[in-house]
C-alpha cells in the first residue's frame, strides 16, 4: 500500500493554497472586467439593463415628484396650490405606467450612457446623472393632450437624477479604466489555468491527483464567488453614499439593475464551484472505497 511522503503532501498543500488565492482574485477580476466590457461599455446592453426600471415604483415616484416640483414652481394659485399639486402629481404618476413613459425612459437612459462614459473617461469632477428632459417633454405632451389643467406650464429643461456623485466617480474612475483595459482576458486566463492545473495533475500523478485539483478549483470558485459578492455590496454602498436623499431610491434601483448580471454570476460561479468540489470529493471517496479490498490483500 503506497503512502505519500511528507514532502509531497506539503507541496500539494502549498499548491492548493496558492491556487485558492489565485482563484479568489481571478474570479472577481474576470467577472468585473467582463461586466465593464460587455455591459457598462455597450449602450444597447446598458439600456436593456435599466429599461425595466420604468416599471419600478421608486423610479416612477421620483420622476413624478421631480416633474411636479418643476411645474409647481411656475404656478401660484394661493389656497388651491396643494390641491393642484396633488392632482398634477397623480396625473404624472399615472403617466409613468404608460408605454410612452417607457419609451421616454429608454431615450433618457440612452443619453445617460454617454454621461456614464464621459464620467469614466473624464479628468474629474463629473457626476453620473440621468437627464429627465426627454421624459418631462413626453409627460407634458400627453398631459396637455389629455386636457390636464396647468400641464402647459410644465417647463421642459434639464432635470437630473444623480446616480453617482462626482467624488465617487473620481474614486472609481481608475478602477473602471483598469477593468476596461483587462476586458475579457482575465476570464480566458482563468479557464486556461484551470484546464492546465487539472490536466497536468491528472497526467503526471493520476486520476486521484486530478480529482484533488478539481476539488481545489471548486473551492476556489466558491471563495471567488463570495469575494465578488462582497465587492458588489461594498461598491453599491460607496456609489450611493453621495447620492442626494431625494434621488436615493431611484439611484439604488438603477445600481441594482446594472449589477444584476454580477449577482447572477455570483450564483452561477458558486453553483459550479460547489458542484466541482462535492463531485470531486465524492468521486475520490468512491474510488478509495472501491480500491480498499485490493489494498488489504
Amino acid at each position: 500500500m503506497r503512502t505519500s511522503s511528507p514532502a509531497i503532501s506539503a507541496t500539494s498543500a502549498a499548491f492548493s493554497a496558492v491556487l485558492l488565492v489565485l482563484l479568489a482574485l481571478l474570479v472577481p477580476l474576470s467577472a468585473l472586467s467582463a461586466w465593464v466590457d460587455l455591459e457598462i461599455d455597450d449602450t444597447d446592453r446598458y439600456v436593456a439593463a435599466v429599461s425595466p426600471l420604468s416599471s419600478d415604483p421608486a423610479v416612477q415616484t421620483t420622476v413624478a415628484d421631480l416633474v411636479t416640483d418643476e411645474a409647481m414652481r411656475q404656478i401660484d394659485l394661493g389656497p388651491l396650490q396643494e390641491a393642484v399639486r396633488e392632482f398634477l402629481h397623480e396625473s404624472v404618476r399615472s403617466f409613468t405606467t404608460t408605454d410612452a413613459f417607457r419609451n421616454a425612459w429608454d431615450t433618457a437612459n440612452r443619453a445617460a450612457h454617454e454621461a456614464v462614459e464621459a464620467a469614466l473617461d473624464g479628468d474629474g469632477g463629473e457626476a453620473v446623472t440621468i437627464d429627465l428632459a426627454p421624459v418631462i417633454d413626453q409627460v407634458k405632451q400627453d398631459l396637455v393632450r389629455d386636457g390636464v389643467p396647468f400641464a402647459d406650464r410644465i417647463p421642459v429643461e434639464r432635470t437630473e437624477i444623480t446616480v453617482l456623485g462626482p467624488d465617487q466617480a473620481d474614486d472609481l474612475r481608475s478602477s473602471f479604466r483598469w477593468l476596461r483595459a483587462c476586458s475579457i482576458w482575465p476570464a480566458v486566463a482563468t479557464l486556461v489555468l484551470l484546464v492546465l492545473v487539472v490536466g497536468i495533475a491528472t497526467v503526471r500523478r493520476g486520476l486521484r491527483a486530478g480529482l484533488w485539483a478539481t476539488a481545489t478549483v471548486g473551492a476556489g470558485f466558491v471563495l471567488g464567488a463570495i469575494v465578488l459578492r462582497v465587492l458588489v455590496a461594498i461598491g453599491r454602498g460607496r456609489v450611493l453614499d453621495e447620492v442626494p436623499d431625494s434621488d436615493r431610491d431611484a439611484a439604488a434601483a438603477v445600481v441594482h439593475a446594472l449589477t444584476a448580471s454580477l449577482r447572477t454570476t455570483v450564483w452561477v460561479v458558486l453553483a459550479v464551484g460547489a458542484f466541482l468540489l462535492v463531485g470531486a470529493v465524492v468521486t475520490r471517496a468512491v474510488l478509495r472505497k472501491g480500491k480498499a479490498p485490493a489494498d488489504v490483500r
